[in-house]
């Protein structure tokens, strides 16, 4: 099911504008779309787009766009200010519906391992897999049961059980999750190194998402 959201025309066009546009709490945008007249300049309530991005960023959107009406879409590109992390610029793309579309869903580890009542460490290795599905059968996410799973075991990509229409080419051997076996306590030291190289990973992860949504 698409959700609603909300866009208003656009004329700004100069940096001095979309500056002035920013400092109101709104972000410029344009949408795509082969069926639509032209590209549409647009701009989007900056905390409504924060939310969005937070809890569903590769979603099926119903835009209401000015002069076209409401258009199913996706978030194609989100641009921000490399230190501050202050957003930019958005891109939505309209999709149709009849046509599958390549796209990132998140993985939500499920249950209560065997594994980890037992003292072993979970360990995620896979935080969202590559799907292929109509805009409609878009999963929020893909559920992973770890209930079953014993220290040293893993679950793979070919354990998960997909919802209809969605399919995924990733390799079907590909780690998912792994219960590691207890480990000695960390020193303060280590544990810091552990926790600053865990950060980048997300940052890494959070930087290339939206770029992952691919049109068939």
């Amino acid at each position: 099911m698409a959700i609603p959201f909300r866009a208003e025309a656009r004329t700004t066009a100069t940096q001095g504008q979309l500056r002035q546009m920013r400092l109101q709490g709104n972000i410029p945008g344009v949408v795509y779309g082969t069926k639509l007249s032209k590209s549409i300049s647009i701009s989007v309530n900056e905390k409504e787009l924060a939310h969005l991005l937070r809890s569903h960023p590769h979603a099926l959107l119903e835009l209401d766009i000015p002069g076209e009406g409401k258009q199913p879409v996706m978030l194609t590109q989100v641009q921000r200010e490399p230190l501050t992390r202050e957003l930019l610029h958005i891109d939505f793309h309209q999709v149709n519906m009849n046509e599958s579309i390549k796209t990132p869903v998140r993985l939500e580890m499920v249950g209560d391992s065997t594994g980890v009542r037992e003292g072993g460490i979970l360990q995620a290795m896979l935080h969202e897999l590559e799907v292929h599905c109509l805009p409609d059968r878009i999963p929020e996410v893909i559920e992973v049961n770890v209930s079953s799973l014993g220290i040293g075991e893993n679950l793979l990509v070919s354990d998960l059980q997909l919802p209809s229409g969605v399919t995924t080419k990733v390799d079907a051997d590909q780690v998912i999750v792994t219960i590691l076996a207890p480990q000695k306590d960390l020193t303060a030291e280590e544990a810091e190194d552990a926790a600053v190289e865990t950060k980048e990973a997300e940052q890494r992860a959070h930087e290339a998402e939206m770029h992952a949504v691919k049109f068939e």
